[in-house]
């Protein structure tokens, strides 16, 4: 199963990048049913990282109709406090996902606290905005669907209460851009979805119940984060593991490999999350952008995944004529300061774990480079942390088209799950260091 819609998820976005020959118009589909909510307070009111700010009951679907197909779990929109890249008080929107089966393991009904991958930056593309639409569509080719469901579905199928956070920026109807990539503003925000998801009335969860975080890609990076920082951050939930897929755990090693790819396009994700986390370098990432690159990072702030492939799938960053996206070689403006220092910033590795981490990858992902994966578990393991890493060994297919990131995880997914599932359960972790 995991094969099969993995392989059609990649077939599609490959199938639509030649239909798109010229800028897209701008999305405008109808998301006013979505204004009220997600449009933040102002002020704030009083409260700590983690206090529920509001909710509302969420239709779950597969598909717009929904008639495919149902959740076996009842949906609640939440929004609620966490801190930003600057440790600044914001609001932020999530979706919990109360389970209709019961827990058949040990212990009480556990919680994961679940970080998506990368979806865009569009106001549209918020996962808690995606579960009750199934399908998304506006103008242009901005289509997009929550592709991490077939997970969500069998989790709670299997009795787990999922939190899915969409991070901060993200969804919320302001005029702040996502902080993407940012670790520590991905990290806390996971940890507040746990938080506030012991808070919300009338669900099976137990406020001293266990937890765990799951990611992808940068979700990856968000669980890493949410790892090390528990223990100071939130040290009263008992986190008993994490799960990290393919972690962008160093985003210094994203160029060589993100460039000419399927998805270098979010590289404008990337962009704009730095200045959306530390806006005292926007002047500096302008005066580095050639025509076609400012063009990019502008309009990826609009859009969500298939618009970004459709649009700049296989680009360049640089070309010295300076018809690439750069106008400086990226090789030495990324190693040099500041912003060197930006992207260390957001490297996991420097802080252990308290819990066990399963770190899943593939040996030769040519998009999020192996390298990551595995200069993260020894560095935890230095720290002294229980760390598994399983390699994924699926041999290099159409390598520009990101398939290795992509498969892998759907095709270990069922370990994954396991992994988690034996953590919750008390069963011993099984470390590599």
């Amino acid at each position: 199963m995991w094969r099969a819609l993995c392989g059609a998820l990649v077939t599609a976005l490959v199938a639509l990048i030649p239909a798109v020959v010229g800028p897209a118009p701008l999305a405008s589909a109808d998301e006013t049913k979505y204004l009220t909510f997600y449009t933040p307070p102002d002020p704030l009111p009083e409260g700590k990282p983690g206090d529920l700010i509001r909710t509302e009951p969420a239709r779950l679907v597969y598909e717009p109709s929904g008639q495919l197909g149902g959740w076996v779990a009842t949906g609640t929109r939440i929004m609620y406090r966490t801190t930003d890249a600057k440790g600044n008080p914001v609001a932020v929107t999530g979706m919990y996902l109360e389970p209709h089966n019961p827990w058949p393991g040990d212990g009480p009904r556990p919680l994961i606290a679940y970080a998506p991958g990368p979806y865009g930056l569009g106001e549209q593309c918020a996962p808690s905005r995606l579960m009750d639409q199934g399908i998304h569509f506006s103008q242009g080719f901005d289509l997009t669907f929550n592709y991490e469901q077939t997970f969500l579905a069998t989790m709670v199928a299997r009795g787990f209460a999922i939190v899915v956070a969409d991070g901060v920026g993200m969804g919320t109807h302001t005029m702040a851009m996502p902080q993407f990539g940012n670790r520590l503003a991905a990290g806390t925000a996971l940890l507040d979805a746990a938080r506030a998801a012991m808070q919300l009335p009338d669900t099976s969860l137990e406020p001293d119940g266990p937890v765990a975080f799951w990611g992808w890609l940068s979700g990856g990076q968000a669980s890493g984060s949410a790892a090390e920082l528990a223990s100071s951050y939130a040290p009263e939930l008992d986190v008993v593991g994490s799960w990290l897929g393919t972690p962008t755990a160093d985003l210094s090693l994203l160029p060589a490999y993100i460039d000419g790819s399927l998805l270098v396009g979010t590289l404008g994700y990337i962009l704009n999350g730095i200045v959306a986390s530390y806006p005292e370098t926007k002047d500096l990432l302008i005066g580095t952008l050639a025509p076609r690159g400012l063009h990019m990072v502008q309009w990826s702030q609009y859009i969500c995944l298939v618009q970004t492939v459709a649009d700049f799938a296989f680009r360049h960053l640089y070309f010295p004529d300076n018809t690439g996206w750069f106008n400086v070689d990226p090789a030495v403006l990324f190693s040099n300061e500041p912003v060197k220092s930006l992207l260390a910033a957001q490297r996991l590795g420097t802080m252990k774990p308290a819990s066990p981490t399963y770190i899943s990858a593939n040996r030769f992902d040519s998009f999020n480079p192996y390298e990551a994966s595995e200069n993260l578990a020894r560095d935890w393991c230095a720290l002294g942390a229980d760390v598994q890493l399983w390699t994924n060994e699926q041999p290099p297919f159409l390598n520009k088209a990101a398939v290795n990131t992509l498969l892998p995880y759907f095709v270990d997914g069922e370990r994954s799950m396991q992994w988690l599932t034996d953590r919750f359960n008390g069963v011993p972790s099984t470390p590599t260091c």
